[in-house]
């Protein structure tokens, strides 16, 4: 069975068919640049323009960087434009992209789905954490394989900042830091994140994940595993089109 999912980033939007039988993308991924401002008439215009890279026609699934709530309605807006607040984005989606079914869920939600059911997570009980590190810090949090949405931990406040702002994979390249320098604030992020949730598995996803080796084995003090997403930067495509075909089934 496929299924189209889309990925709103704060720097990209992309998206491609996906294999829901195997959870991986049918075709390479297709992606624009973020607007800026990514206002939700902007952003809609790009998720127009990766749907008509494939001449799809039918659901889609689309994954938000920020809380979304209810059918498709959004509450807050990190890294995109403020004005997305309170927007129906599944409506707004729907019309203009033509595809009639659209379901959005969040960024971060869509890619531990994707992990927990094909990747990292698959088979993994208790309390799991995956946190995608990109422009900001998305999480999802699962307890025994069942998610609870919308915890955006990316957020917590650390040494007066919001974490993301420190730890974020754009936190490193804005600043220039080296991966040393940049792993030791993921791991006082971490070791803050375990205080609080004490999970057994923290699955480190975003497009840095292709890169887990360069600083993952630099991290120390947190008790829980530590893996890096094996769905990678895809996960969130993956998990939109799960969701969207969860929904076409009723």
């Amino acid at each position: 069975m496929q299924i189209f999912g889309v990925d709103i980033g704060g720097s990209g939007i992309k998206g491609a068919p996906v294999d829901l039988d195997r959870g991986e993308l049918s075709e390479p991924r297709h992606k624009v640049l973020t607007p800026h401002p990514a206002t939700p008439d902007a952003v809609a215009d790009g998720v127009k323009q990766v749907i008509g890279h494939f001449g799809w026609s039918g659901p889609i699934g689309v994954t938000f960087p920020g809380v979304v709530t209810g059918a498709s309605a959004v509450r807050t807006a990190a890294n995109v434009d403020k004005s997305w607040i309170d927007v129906d984005a599944g409506a707004l989606l729907g019309e203009r992209t033509g595809c009639g079914s659209v379901t959005v869920l969040n960024d971060a939600d869509a890619a531990g789905v994707a992990e927990m059911r094909f990747g990292a997570g698959r088979g993994r009980k208790g309390t799991v954490l995956m946190l995608t590190l990109g422009t900001g810090i998305g999480s999802a949090l699962f307890v025994d394989g069942v998610l609870v949405p919308n915890t955006e931990l990316g957020h917590l406040e650390l040494h007066g900042h919001d974490a993301e702002k420190r730890a974020s994979t754009k936190a490193r390249e804005d600043e220039d830091l080296s991966w040393e320098h940049w792993a030791r604030r993921v791991q006082k992020y971490l070791v803050h994140v375990e205080m609080l949730f004490s999970p057994e598995l923290f699955v480190i996803g975003g497009g840095v994940s292709r890169k887990a080796h360069k600083f993952l084995p630099l991290i120390k003090g947190v008790k829980a595993e530590i893996v890096p997403a094996e769905l990678q930067n895809n996960a969130g495509i993956v998990g939109a089109a799960m969701a969207a075909a969860e929904r076409a089934a009723g």
